[in-house]
């Protein structure tokens, strides 16, 4: 945990947390309570990014004026790149977290334009910032995803036991990410990778550290408390109009819980490119 608090020693966020942990309520459930309040509160400085977006989201559709000169969805793209010049130049944010987004930003771009253009999903806003069908806010979105793990990483100093050797990981991902796309053309594998996952990472548990003791969870589970998270996001996104699903033409309807699963694949390869980012940083695990 030491490294963990030196890699964020220069953000902002180091010397409240540190004056957090410090406190010592008396034992007993005053100290249970608060330990889960400080679970929460980190948690919810881990989702700085994502929940920003989600109130601009919610925000825009609210609010946003009727004929502005300035489109809603170009609107949501500067102030979304705003943000995060913001967060990198108030050290909300740590480089290392920056080049995260920038490879989610990336990846979840090619994967807006394949899956428009195969109507999975649709833009309904006019915009000017864009490329073909999606406009460049959406990449933002899957940004906001490994702000979160980047961001968790570092803040509960992650440590992992029986990890599987990460270039198996990594070809899983790949799988994965090729699935997405294959699958309007093949036999969709994604029983056969929900089978992989399992076999490489169910001894697999992740130790985070909230305040005083690590604790531990199987890293199965909290790949899947992640996505649920993300699909009640989405649930929101698509109530603000961000993007629509075919079965949202005549109106809004919650995101079927079947998403779950396309979603907890996500989270998988969004991991696995965190993982990559602090092998390739130096850090000894995973």
């Amino acid at each position: 945990m030491a490294d963990n608090h030196r890699a964020a020693a220069h953000t902002r966020f180091a010397r409240i947390r540190a004056r957090l942990e410090a406190y010592a309520p008396p034992s007993g459930w005053r100290a249970w309570t608060y330990e889960f309040a400080l679970f929460v509160f980190k948690q919810g400085w881990a989702c700085l990014f994502g929940g920003l977006m989600l109130a601009l989201l919610l925000g825009t559709h609210l609010f946003y004026p009727e004929g502005a000169r300035l489109a809603r969805y170009d609107f949501l793209t500067l102030a979304a790149l705003a943000i995060q010049v913001g967060m990198l130049a108030f050290r909300l944010e740590t480089m290392e977290e920056a080049k995260v987004i920038l490879a989610f930003h990336m990846v979840g771009t090619v994967m807006e334009l394949f899956k428009t253009s195969a109507g999975s999903w649709l833009y309904p806003e006019p915009s000017l910032l864009r490329i073909g069908g999606v406009p460049l806010f959406s990449g933002f979105m899957y940004a906001a995803v490994g702000s979160y793990l980047a961001r968790v990483w570092r803040i509960f100093a992650f440590r992992f036991t029986q990890f599987p050797r990460l270039p198996w990981a990594q070809l899983l991902a790949a799988a994965i990410y090729v699935n997405f796309f294959a699958h309007h053309w093949l036999p969709d594998m994604r029983l056969a990778l929900f089978a992989a996952m399992v076999l490489l990472f169910w001894r697999t548990r992740v130790y985070f550290t909230v305040w005083k003791e690590p604790r531990w969870m199987p890293l199965i589970l909290g790949w899947f408390l992640v996505a649920l998270f993300i699909w009640f996001a989405e649930n929101i996104g698509t109530f603000a109009r961000a993007l629509t699903y075919p079965s949202q033409n005549h109106g809004w309807e919650p995101v079927s819980p079947a998403k779950l699963g396309a979603w907890y694949l996500l989270m998988y390869i969004s991991f696995i490119l965190v993982a990559t980012v602090h092998r390739r940083d130096g850090h000894a695990q995973p």
